[in-house]
């Protein structure tokens, strides 16, 4: 039987998601914070991800995002903007990473977006969307109704942050709210869905270590 996500009007009725607040959001901007970003980044082994590009608005323009690019942990998120060139071997080590598993919704086109930017392959991916396929969803899911199925809270999203300029140098409050908070849905509803490591569709590994080592029995949390 063919399962079907949650509607609009049944999402405005639950209570609002719990997100990050901004100072639990941080971006950074000198070698130092880069490094100590992509330490903590890496150690957590597995992230909720997300891109912010500045929105195109004339047919056959071609957008030159990503522009922000997110990692929520558990209790924090960082957002690296690829024009820092002190950030750019950083982000360019976690993205390639086959190790550091990227979870978000919808990542066909940040996996194309960036490696037309960076010229680089986008490894150890897991599309949420792809997950809810597998369970018989046959609509693509998005964040707004996972969050609504899965979590049973209501994720708000605002188009005038959606299409505000994410190529300028210093993000928003707002901004930095919206694009740390899609990223960290993703790792919400990745960890209320309890799977097992080994049971992730990731793409993008080249082995994906072979099973991934003694750990991948155990739950994600």
């Amino acid at each position: 039987m063919k399962k079907i996500a949650p509607t609009k009007d049944e999402i405005a009725l639950l209570p609002a998601f719990t997100g990050l607040t901004l100072e639990r959001i941080h971006v950074p901007t000198t070698n130092e914070e880069f490094a100590s970003a992509a330490a903590e980044v890496k150690a957590a082994g597995i992230v909720g991800f997300d891109t912010e590009s500045k929105p195109t608005f004339v047919v056959g323009d071609v957008s030159e995002g990503p522009h922000v690019v997110q990692f929520a942990l558990h209790d924090k998120a960082y957002l690296f903007q690829p024009h820092r060139a002190e950030g750019l071997p950083f982000l360019i080590e976690l993205l390639q990473s086959d190790e550091l598993i990227k979870v978000g919704f919808g990542l066909k086109s940040d996996r194309g977006h960036i490696r037309a930017k960076l010229g680089i392959h986008f490894n150890a991916v897991v599309d949420l969307n792809t997950v809810f396929s597998m369970d018989g969803y046959h609509k693509e899911m998005g964040v707004r109704a996972a969050v609504g199925l899965v979590l049973k809270q209501r994720f708000a999203k605002s188009r005038h942050v959606t299409t505000s300029n994410w190529s300028q140098p210093r993000l928003t409050s707002q901004q930095m709210l919206y694009a740390a908070n899609d990223a960290y849905a993703a790792l919400k509803v990745l960890e209320a869905l309890n799977l097992r490591r080994e049971d992730l569709p990731i793409m993008g590994v080249a082995a994906v270590n072979e099973a991934v080592s003694d750990n991948s029995s155990q739950i994600i949390h």
